[in-house]
């Protein structure tokens, strides 16, 4: 078959990683990058960390206000799809590319294989919750990493093409955490110890929009006693930069550009605790076996949660400070999302769509 991936942002490039891999063993893979991300920090380096191929097609979307972001998708997909005429389009998570993917594909009677289906945060006011709730009711194959998203998606009356196959990140992580290992001199460069320093952060829009709540969770950082380490997402510089926040004034905090996936694979492995607003870095943590301070009042990732490896601390300074301060973590790791198969089971479904076809 010929499967038109659509990508855009670095959670999509981790996790396209291995499933193209095994992928092109199989079919045709058509690549395109939306350029939702296109900081060489954001996009360039995991693409050349990660062997991803090159992509087909780069739309240089770059950013916008989201209504005219996805427009402008649309309308470049758009001439791609007619050109390309792919069996399937396979979008991943839960971005304005994943949303702006599955658009366009049912508009020209393509199926979409969404790869994440079924989370929710049950957050209206967070974009991702938009694009990842529409994008399931317009696909046909929806993978799932964990059986509460299967659930979600029977809530919704979803049960046609759900499927179980566990998180393609993993597999992702398993390989980086590897090669970091042997290669990633970040800590040497940045002078730190294993487990003597957090690592933070913050870069969702319920954050970054929202001035005093950025505040508020960066002042936190404060009466912290540890050293707090923060690669700064483009747009999270942006707003602290534009607003005047006081970051200078806190002195244990160490603000860094965004770093390549070896590298944050390396700094979460090795920190203390990370602070984070990321769904992808929740999931790193519970795998890295690293507490994780999620700086949300919901997440989708539920299992981090009851499983007791992810504390929701949201903009409270006093809830913030006690989980880091906490230290009664469990000790040993349910698996929650799967063996490390994901990729080899997402490609035997996508099979048994191509002896459909012929």
């Amino acid at each position: 078959m010929k499967i038109l991936t659509v990508l855009g942002a670095r959670p999509q490039f981790i996790k396209a990683a291995p499933l193209s891999r095994v992928l092109r063993k199989h079919h045709h893979e058509v690549l395109v990058h939306t350029g939702q991300h296109y900081d060489d920090n954001m996009s360039k380096i995991f693409f050349d960390e990660l062997s991803i191929p090159s992509a087909d097609y780069n739309l240089g979307v770059g950013s916008d206000l989201p209504g005219k972001q996805i427009g402008v998708m649309l309308i470049k997909l758009e001439e791609v799809l007619d050109r390309e005429k792919p069996d399937w389009v396979l979008v991943y998570g839960d971005t304005n590319s994943t949303l702006a993917g599955s658009l366009a594909a049912v508009k020209q009677h393509i199926p979409v294989a969404h790869i994440e289906a079924g989370l929710r945060s049950y957050d209206w006011q967070m974009p991702e919750e938009v694009n990842r709730v529409i994008t399931d009711h317009l696909s046909a194959l929806l993978f799932c990493p964990a059986q509460a998203a299967v659930d979600n998606l029977a809530a919704e009356s979803i049960t046609k093409g759900v499927h179980i196959v566990g998180d393609v990140m993993f597999e992702s992580l398993t390989l980086a955490k590897s090669i970091a290992k042997n290669r990633s001199t970040i800590l040497e460069n940045l002078g730190l110890r294993e487990k003597k320093y957090l690592l933070a952060t913050i870069h969702r829009a319920e954050n970054t929009d929202h001035p005093e709540r950025l505040k508020k969770i960066l002042e936190s950082f404060s009466y912290i006693d540890q050293q707090i380490i923060f690669p700064v997402h483009p747009r999270t510089r942006k707003v602290i930069s534009s607003l005047g926040l006081p970051v200078s004034q806190i002195s244990n905090l160490v603000m860094i550009d965004p770093v390549g996936y070896l590298d944050m694979i390396q700094l979460e492995s090795s920190a203390e605790k990370i602070l984070t607003d990321s769904g992808g870095i929740q999931k790193e943590a519970y795998w890295l076996g690293v507490p994780c301070i999620t700086l949300r009042d919901r997440t989708e990732w539920i299992e981090t949660i009851s499983s007791g490896w992810n504390v929701l601390v949201g903009d409270d300074p006093a809830k913030l400070i006690e989980a880091v301060r906490k230290d009664d973590f469990p000790e040993q790791q349910l698996n929650l999302y799967g063996d490390g198969k994901a990729t080899q089971l997402i490609c035997q479904i996508l099979d048994e769509q191509a002896r459909l076809l012929d």
